[in-house]
């Protein structure tokens, strides 16, 4: 069983408060969905800020905690029938707090498909793909010559925008009522800012998608 007092993770970012779940992100689109989530369902946590360098996140520490070497990932002390679980991967994070609070998943079987599914699109399509072309406009891809990869994640991201501008055309979330999923999609949308990406993309088009972005900042 997972104890929280011997886990290596806690020799590098100790627990204060060891009854609370144990946040350990970075202020990334993946990272905040999780301070998002908790902060809206009320859960009581404890946040440990973990930097991306790889002398954090490739740490022997972290990565007993989540051997794929990536933010955001959670320890729960008072997990599934009192036990406690660690989590890794933001999507499944999600679902796994929206199951043990009750809130942002539906109501009913049906409800719940569809926010999972826009949640899929999300950490399938939307992240990966925003991701990369952040990397080709802000960071190091920037410097690459050839302008092939910039306007294939440039269509790409445009593409995704699209579904979710017209999926926005006559509701005010994406899968219903608010959900998991906008926790999931919108700061990767915000991210569109941060990469200075947003006059490649057509965003003052976008107006359902800038609509959809103001009221879920609002929050």
């Amino acid at each position: 069983m997972l104890d929280l007092a011997t886990h290596p993770i806690t020799q590098r970012w100790p627990a204060q408060n060891p009854d609370r779940i144990q946040l350990y992100a970075f202020p990334t689109p993946n990272g905040v969905k999780v301070s998002i989530a908790l902060e809206e369902m009320g859960l009581p946590y404890e946040p440990h800020l973990v930097m991306l360098s790889d002398s954090d996140v490739k740490s022997p520490a972290f990565t007993a905690l989540n051997p794929n070497g990536k933010i955001p990932a959670i320890i729960d002390p008072k997990g599934p029938d009192g036990t406690p679980v660690a989590v890794f991967e933001s999507g499944a994070i999600l679902i796994y707090l929206a199951e043990k609070s009750g809130q942002f998943l539906g109501s009913t079987a049906a409800e719940k498909a569809e926010i999972l599914q826009w949640l899929m699109f999300q950490m399938g399509g939307v992240g990966p793909m925003f991701g990369q072309l952040g990397f080709f406009v802000k960071f190091a891809g920037a410097q690459v010559e050839d302008p092939i990869p910039r306007e294939r994640y440039i269509a790409e991201a445009k593409r995704l925008l699209n579904v979710i501008e017209t999926e926005l055309a006559d509701r005010e979330w994406i899968a219903g009522d608010y959900s998991i999923a906008d926790i999931a999609l919108a700061p990767w949308i915000g991210a569109l800012d941060f990469y200075g990406a947003r006059d490649l993309v057509g965003w003052d088009d976008l107006t359902n998608t800038r609509a959809y972005l103001d009221r879920f900042s609002a929050r």
